[in-house]
C-alpha cells in the first residue's frame, strides 16, 4: 500500500524545499519508506513553521496538537491523511511527535542557552525525536539500541544546524550556543553580539563540532544491522551534515553573515565516496 500520488507529491515538495541535504540523502530509499520519510519530515516542518514563521503557517502549534490528538478525524490539510497512511503502513507511535512539539515550544520560552545539558535536551526534543520517528520506517524490527542510536544521530544533526544558523538565529534573538562553552574558551557575550570571529569563537565551534561527531559516531554504531538501503541513507545523511561543518571551516568560521551550503556537485562526490 503506497501513499496517494497527490499526497506524496505535496510531501516531497515540502521536504525538498525544507532541507536539500535531507531530501538528497533519503531519496534512495525504497518507495514505501521514502514516502513515509517525506510525510514525517513534512509534519515536522509544519510544526517548525508554526513557531518560526507563524505569519505564513496554516496552523498554530496548539492547533497542530489538537488535530494530531484526534488524527483519525483530522481534515483540512494534506498532512493529516498522509500521516494516517504512515501510521497504518509502519509501527509508529505518537510519543516522539509530542516530544518534537515540546521542543519547538521551547523556542517561545527559552531564547538563550547556558549549559550543554540544556542544549542537549533541546537537541533531543527537536531532532533526536525525529530519529525516534524514522527508525521504525528504516528498520523492520527496530530495537531499543537502534532507536537510541537514531536519537544520537538526530542530536548530532541539530548541532550542525545550530552552527550553520548562528546568524539567522541572531535575527530571531536566539542564542543556542551555550555560555558554558563560551566561558570554557574565553569567548564573551559581548564578542558574540558584536559578531566577532576570533580564535576563541573558533574553539567554541570546534568544541560543539566534537560533540556532534561523537553523536554521529554513536548514531552509526549499529549501521550494519540495517537493511542495505537504509544503512546507505543514514551514512549519506550523516556525511552530508558533517560536510556542512567542513564548509563552515572553509568559510573561516564566519557563521554570523554567511550560511554554509554544501553544493550539489560536492554532494555528488560524497555520494560516490560512500557508494564505492
Amino acid at each position: 500500500m503506497h501513499l496517494q500520488k497527490d499526497l506524496r507529491e505535496q510531501a516531497k515538495v515540502m521536504m525538498k524545499q525544507g532541507s536539500s541535504s535531507f531530501y538528497q540523502a533519503f531519496k534512495f530509499l525504497p518507495r514505501k519508506q521514502r514516502e513515509a520519510v517525506y510525510v514525517v519530515y513534512s509534519f515536522c516542518r509544519l510544526i517548525d513553521d508554526a513557531v518560526d514563521e507563524p505569519e505564513t503557517s496554516p496552523y498554530t502549534i496548539d492547533e497542530i496538537k489538537t488535530y494530531f490528538d484526534d488524527l483519525d478525524h483530522a481534515e483540512g490539510h494534506f498532512i493529516w491523511e498522509a500521516l494516517r497512511w504512515a501510521f497504518q503502513a509502519f509501527p509508529l507511535t505518537k510519543a516522539p511527535y509530542y516530544v518534537q512539539m515540546s521542543g519547538q515550544l521551547l523556542d517561545f520560552e527559552q531564547t538563550e542557552y547556558q549549559t550543554m545539558a540544556e542544549l542537549e535536551d533541546y537537541c533531543y526534543r527537536v531532532a533526536g525525536s525525529v530519529g525516534e520517528m524514522l527508525i521504525p520506517i528504516l528498520h523492520p524490527e527496530p530495537t531499543d539500541e537502534l532507536v537510541k542510536a537514531g536519537i544520537q544521530l538526530g542530536k548530532g544533526m541539530q548541532i550542525v544546524n545550530i552552527i550553520r544558523d548562528v546568524g539567522q538565529d541572531m535575527t530571531l534573538n536566539r542564542r543556542y550556543l551555550p555560555k558554558e562553552v563560551f566561558d570554557r574558551h574565553g569567548y564573551t557575550l559581548d564578542m558574540f553580539h558584536q559578531k566577532q570571529v576570533n580564535a576563541s569563537f573558533k574553539a567554541v565551534i570546534d568544541d560543539l563540532t566534537e560533540q556532534a561527531d561523537q553523536w554521529f559516531t554513536e548514531g552509526l554504531a549499529y549501521i550494519d544491522k540495517y537493511p542495505k538501503k537504509s544503512a546507505f541513507t543514514l551514512k549519506l545523511a550523516a556525511r552530508y551534515y558533517r560536510e556542512i561543518i567542513q564548509v563552515v571551516k572553509e568559510n573561516d568560521y564566519q557563521v554570523f553573515t554567511q550560511r554554509a551550503i554544501v553544493k550539489d556537485k560536492r554532494k555528488l562526490a560524497l555520494f560516490n565516496q560512500i557508494n564505492q
